[in-house]
């Protein structure tokens, strides 16, 4: 029984981090700018939120989620502003002329802005609550173990995305010129603001 939810808390960390979103959006660009650890790295930050997310559906700590849903509306305003400011920040960025050497300061940045992106964002909770529900995973009984294992599976399917999904852009890194990084920075940065624009919208 174990075994088995771990395998569901694999199957379901992975499909929930597997749809595009800003957040695959700054790893395809950071692993393409930076290099394939700082791309797994900002996977990583969302990984960790989503594994924090899972345990509360997973331990059904429903005061944490019925206190994050409450309070959407002021998540959904810092989320969206710290979108628009790194797309911004990613428009404007120079792109660098080989693959940059990983430093600590900047991969701890790197984790801390999806971290945080992901955990301003309520519809995962949600999204974790609803899928728990559908596969009956909603209570564990009272059994932690049972909990942790699904948590825990959760977040090494999450890794696991990020994990192929860096690696998988760092093989094409080689093919782009620096004009092609720069329109990369470009693309990038549109799309992320445009997220951040539809968290502002969807306010209104």
């Amino acid at each position: 029984m174990n075994l088995n939810l771990f395998i569901k808390g694999l199957v379901i960390g992975f499909s929930i981090a597997a749809p595009v979103g800003p957040i695959g959006i700054l790893c395809v660009r950071r692993t393409l700018a930076d290099g394939r650890i700082a791309g797994f790295i900002s996977g990583l930050g969302a990984a960790t939120a989503d594994a924090f997310y899972g345990c509360i559906a997973g331990f059904s700590l429903t005061f944490i989620s019925n206190f994050l849903i409450r309070q959407q509306f002021g998540f959904r305003l810092i989320g969206g502003g710290f979108l628009c400011y790194l797309g911004w920040k990613t428009f404007f960025a120079t792109p660098a002329e080989k693959e940059a050497p990983a430093k600590g300061n900047g991969l701890l940045s790197n984790y801390a802005s999806t971290f945080f992106l992901t955990i301003t964002n309520p519809m995962t909770i949600i999204a974790f609550a609803a899928v728990f529900a559908g596969l009956g995973l909603g209570e564990t009984g009272g059994n932690y173990v049972s909990a942790g294992l699904l948590v825990w599976g959760v977040f090494l399917g999450s890794t696991l995305w990020w994990l192929a999904l860096s690696e998988g852009v760092a093989i094409f890194r080689s093919q782009f010129t620096e004009k092609g990084l720069q329109w990369v920075n470009r693309i990038a940065g549109v799309i992320i603001t445009s997220f951040g624009l539809a968290a502002f919208w969807s306010l209104l």
